[in-house]
Parts: structure tokens; C-alpha cells; sequence
């Protein structure tokens, strides 16, 4: 354990509304996103590194974090994606044969301000009843005033189309190229777990940034094609919608997760909404319709589809429902080769409920050929 005095940080919401805390290690400055919070009790890195969190101040409720350290292998981008941390414990120290850093030392490596002896129960429970919205983490104290013109200036995330910023800048490949299935992935915000699910099912993927045509894509004559996760609204990714709008007319096996999901829906002419604080964690309990089995899944989205537009849809139907609010959480197309769920089957954050997506996407894909 390090003993050393901390500056004092602070987190102030676009309400006016401050927290207190203590700055990690010896990061100063300021950090702004939208404020949220992860339920989960485990797996910090992963959320951390998930471009899905791109431009967002993170809240654990958890309350010890970094106990035990990071790995290099348990990410799921190249680098943290998250604008900042806050939490309430702070663990230095480590006890994981595996890990490879601390948790400090990861931070500072991707040089991520982080604050820490938040009164995080207090926050939660504050951003719960008023929503999710822009916040500023900062070690200048003295200056709220500047803080919070600074902060007044800063866009919200209805609106905001992000996928540019952590999509891949040049195709790349994934997997073994004799493989006996090809597919080509659409990069909005896509996460390393998913490629290593979509790989082990004897695929070979190819993955396209978050701009490319259907011709583009196309031109590499895939067995199925893969609309990724990602952050932001999706409302914006007009070429991405473009894309499935394309796909579809094709009548091409098509499989979305999450962001992909929304782009689905609004390819089909069905609208997407801001959430009050969205869902966040991984023990977020789903109804597969379909099957009427309950799923145990790994959320982290602040959009969601339009239930009572998607249901009127004669070319759409509910396939899973979030048992929390009745919020969709996967649909599928009556009549083309495509479906798509609003939660995270690669994650398996102990429980592997909703692997067989993956089986169903490789099915649909056998089905197409025959």
C-alpha cells in the first residue's frame, strides 16, 4: 500500500452537482464525458478498453477496484477507451499471479485521470433518479467557475456519432484464411472478444472500417457480414445504415450486436432514443422470446430501439425482452436473413447464456447456402 499525500479531485455534473474525491497516482488536469455507471463486480479492464465506452467518465459500483491488477491479454481494444474513472476504494496493491501490471500503472500507461473515495453509492444513486449526463472530473479545485463554462461548451451524446473515433483506418484480417466461412465485419466500435468468438467457429474475418460501402464489402464475397458494437448514438452513422439497408436488399446473412443492432432497426425505418441511464453491468436478466428460456447477459448500451415502432413493423418481430424495464433487447426479420440483439454474447462474464448467438449467426449462414 502507498502512503503518500493525495490532491483532492473533484466531479462535477452539468447540473451543477459536485463530489469529492482524491486523485489516483500523480495525474492532473481535467477530464469531461458523460457520466455512467457499470454495476458489474468484476472485469474493470474490459470495460475500460471496450470502445463502446469511448467518451465516458465511468462510475464502479463496485467498491474495490484494481485488486486485481490488469493482464495484457484481457482487453478489448488497444488501449482504454473510457475519458476517466471514478470510484470509491482504490487498490494498489494486487494479489493475481496472472496480472501483469497494477491497475495504477495501467492508468498511467494509457495516462487516464482517475479519481478516487467518491461517495459512489451517493452518485449513483443521484445520476439513477436524474440521468445520465456530461460531467467533468478535475484536480483544479480552485476554479469551478472555469470548470463549469468549460463543461456548458461540451456536446451532448444524443446526437454525437462516435464510431469514427475508435473504428480500425485500414481493413484488417482475423482468424485462419482457409477457414470455412468468410466474414466481413463493419468496425463501429467493434471488441476484441467478439472476432475471438466469431474465429473459434471456423470463420475468417475481415473487418471493415465504420465508412466503407456494401461495394467494398462486398467485393470480398463474404459468406455473412457482422455490424458491430460501438459507441455513441447511432442515429448519425448514416453510411452504416446505408450498409445494412444494403445488405438486406441482398438478402445477405446479417448478424448485429449492440451498436448494430440500433443500425439494424433504423435500416428497417425504426427509431432509436436516448435512455434515462441505459444499462450498464453484467448480470442484466433477458427473456429470449423465442425459446421462453431467461438469459443472464453483459449490457452496456444508452440507446435502445422503439418497442411499439419495431412491433408494428410487419417485417420485424421481438426475439428477447429486458425483464428490467421490457425494453428490446433482440429482434429478428421475418423475411430476410438477419437478427440482432442489444446485449453482449461474447462477453460470458461467468455465465456463457447467450453464446449460442453465434451458433444461430453460423446456422443462418448453412441455411443461406443450401
Amino acid at each position: 500500500m502507498k502512503y503518500q499525500i493525495r490532491k483532492k479531485a473533484i466531479l462535477l455534473l452539468e447540473d451543477g452537482t459536485v463530489f469529492w474525491g482524491k486523485v489516483i497516482g500523480d495525474q492532473e488536469g481535467s477530464s469531461f464525458g458523460e457520466v455512467c455507471f457499470n454495476t458489474g463486480m468484476t472485469g474493470y479492464q474490459e470495460i475500460f478498453t471496450d470502445p463502446s465506452y469511448y467518451g465516458q467518465l465511468m462510475v464502479t459500483t463496485n467498491a474495490h477496484i484494481g485488486n486485481y491488477g490488469t493482464y495484457s491479454e484481457e482487453v478489448e481494444s488497444e488501449d482504454i477507451k473510457i475519458a476517466g474513472l471514478i470510484c470509491k476504494n482504490f487498490s494498489y496493491n494486487y494479489s493475481r499471479d496472472k496480472a501483469d501490471l497494477s491497475l495504477e500503472e495501467f492508468l498511467k500507461k494509457n495516462n487516464l485521470l482517475a479519481i478516487s473515495d467518491v461517495d459512489t453509492r451517493a452518485l449513483v444513486a443521484y445520476i439513477r433518479d436524474n440521468g445520465a449526463m456530461n460531467a467533468v472530473i478535475s484536480t483544479k479545485i480552485d476554479d469551478l467557475d472555469a470548470l463549469k463554462k468549460e463543461l456548458a461548451d461540451k456536446p451532448s451524446m444524443k446526437g454525437l456519432e462516435l464510431a469514427s473515433k475508435v473504428s480500425t483506418k485500414e481493413p484488417y484480417f482475423i482468424g485462419n484464411a482457409n477457414a470455412t466461412y468468410k466474414i466481413a465485419a463493419l468496425d463501429i466500435g467493434i471488441k476484441k472478444n467478439i472476432l475471438r468468438n466469431l474465429a473459434s467457429r471456423d470463420c475468417y474475418i475481415k473487418v471493415f472500417p465504420y465508412n466503407s460501402t456494401y461495394e467494398q464489402m462486398n467485393e470480398w464475397n463474404p459468406n455473412g457480414y457482422f455490424l458491430s458494437n460501438g459507441p455513441g448514438d447511432p442515429e448519425p452513422l448514416s453510411e452504416a445504415i446505408e450498409v445494412a439497408k444494403n445488405i438486406l436488399k441482398n438478402d445477405k446473412p446479417l448478424f448485429g450486436i449492440c451498436l448494430g443492432h440500433q443500425v439494424i432497426a433504423l435500416a428497417n425505418g425504426v427509431s432509436t432514443y436516448k435512455m434515462h441511464n441505459g444499462h450498464r453491468g453484467i448480470n442484466h436478466p433477458v427473456k429470449n422470446l423465442v425459446t421462453g428460456k431467461g438469459e443472464v447477459t453483459s449490457q452496456n448500451h444508452g440507446f435502445a430501439v422503439n418497442k411499439e415502432e419495431l412491433e408494428a413493423n410487419k417485417n420485424l418481430e421481438i426475439t428477447h425482452l429486458h425483464l428490467n424495464d421490457d425494453t428490446v433487447a433482440g429482434l429478428r426479420m421475418k423475411n430476410k436473413n438477419c437478427f440482432s440483439v442489444q446485449y453482449h454474447p461474447e462477453a460470458s462474464p461467468g455465465p456463457h447464456d447467450a453464446s449460442y448467438l453465434f451458433d444461430q449467426f453460423i446456422e443462418n449462414i448453412n441455411q443461406s447456402k443450401a
